[in-house]
């Protein structure tokens, strides 16, 4: 682990000035430290996109880290739904929004005359169905924390050992992402995801997806924390607020959280 951190940080050393692709997660926040312990703060530009598939709490942590970290976060502003390649939400919609994302960076980069653009793709990463890597390669981005082979766990591990507030955080995907393939992607369906998920984290639930199946949401929590949800007053107080942001039937999913859970229709 401390082998590939070291070459991890040689590498970024050789590029001299680099443009960060900033969520705020676990792998992002690790790569922009490590960034700056191998390069000046006025070498390292990291840039958040805020768009409608990210939740409004997201953007607020990343600027925190930002801070935390001392260098400051540009924040560029796009409408993803725009396209109607992404709004379409066919199995290739994350390639799709990637690229228009992901170019965006790439001109910014170009316009500053930085060569080298990265994102936090870790040697994990690959075994989900992710389309986006696909426009990530074409575009030119590199993924320093997958080419010297750091997982998601040494990640975690390691950011824990530099003090970094990100080392516990929960993986979290897009909203996109629980809206199923081949279903319209709406801004209405965005908020009403973002809104039901904001409900579940109030009652101390850890890592809560709701997947959107039109009037119905499919609650995924751990199964560790199912207790906490069907306490009879939390599940009567969550089933009635749910339906208040438009859901009719309001279900919790047996199989309980699993990351990826909408790409389960390839594995068939």
């Amino acid at each position: 682990m401390y082998k590939k951190y070291k070459s991890l940080l040689n590498n970024l050393k050789d590029m001299r000035s680099v443009l960060v692709a900033f969520s705020g997660g676990v792998d992002s926040t690790f790569l922009l430290y490590s960034c700056l312990q191998s390069l000046s703060s006025e070498n390292v530009l990291p840039i958040t996109v805020k768009s409608q598939f990210i939740p409004e709490k997201e953007y607020n942590d990343a600027q925190s880290l930002a801070q935390k970290l001392g260098v400051h976060l540009k924040t560029i502003e796009i409408d993803v739904l725009s396209n109607s390649d992404v709004a379409n939400n066919s199995a290739e919609r994350c390639y799709f929004c990637k690229h228009t994302i992901f170019s965006l960076l790439k001109k910014e980069a170009e316009s500053r005359n930085i060569q080298h653009m990265l994102e936090g793709s870790n040697a994990d990463d690959i075994s989900d169905y992710r389309p986006g890597l696909k426009a990530i390669k074409e575009l030119n981005f590199k993924s320093p924390l997958h080419d010297v082979g750091l997982t998601k766990k040494e990640i975690r591990l390691l950011s824990q050992e530099f003090g970094l507030p990100t080392w516990q955080k929960p993986s979290l995907a897009c909203l996109a992402s629980r809206i199923p393939y081949g279903t319209e992607i709406t801004s209405q369906k965005l908020t009403e995801v973002e809104k039901a998920e904001d409900i579940l984290f109030a009652y101390g639930i850890s890592n809560p997806r709701v997947r959107h199946h039109d009037t119905i949401a499919r609650i995924e929590i751990p199964p560790d924390e199912w207790n906490k949800i069907l306490d009879p007053s939390v599940r009567d107080n969550v089933i009635s607020e749910l339906q208040k942001i438009g859901f009719n039937y309001v279900t919790l999913d047996l199989s309980g959280y699993r990351q990826g859970s909408l790409n389960e229709v390839f594995k068939k």
